[in-house]
């Protein structure tokens, strides 16, 4: 099986589509409840469905936090993060070496999903500690 998107909520669809943009995604659908992005690199898209909570939102109330991360690769990822700082992007983290052997920077887009940039080289799909387990659908053959 090959991941070909993730769809994560928004609140405010305008806000969020120009946030996107402006980090660089290709925006390949638009509608008033739905987006969706290719990403820069690799075949994955990814979209944004207007939030069913939008109206407790309009209302003032906090709608809790997605607990999703979303995971952006980019090889060059400090001069990446350099450059949205200089656009603007408001960032939780900026780069920083993780234990587990990824370096990461954290920022939040207008809905409030977290959004992580990360390179991890070989480490990605074969850390130090990576097992060899197979499919359940390997296994039964």
């Amino acid at each position: 099986m090959n991941l070909n998107q993730i769809t994560i909520p928004a609140y405010d669809m305008p806000a969020s589509t120009e946030f996107y943009r402006a980090m660089g995604f290709t925006q390949i659908v638009d509608t008033d409840h739905y987006a969706r992005f290719e990403c820069p690199e690799g075949d994955a898209t990814f979209s944004l469905s207007l939030s069913e909570e939008i109206e407790e939102r309009k209302k003032g109330e906090k709608s809790p936090r997605n607990a999703s991360v979303i995971y952006f690769e980019c090889a060059d990822l400090d001069s990446k993060v350099t450059t949205l700082v200089a656009q603007g992007f408001e960032f939780e983290q900026l780069p920083t070496d993780q234990r587990y052997l990824w370096r990461e920077a954290i920022l939040h887009d207008p809905s409030d999903n977290k959004i992580k940039l990360y390179w991890a080289g070989d480490n990605r799909k074969n850390p130090p500690w990576r097992v060899e387990l197979t499919s359940a659908a390997n296994s039964q053959r």
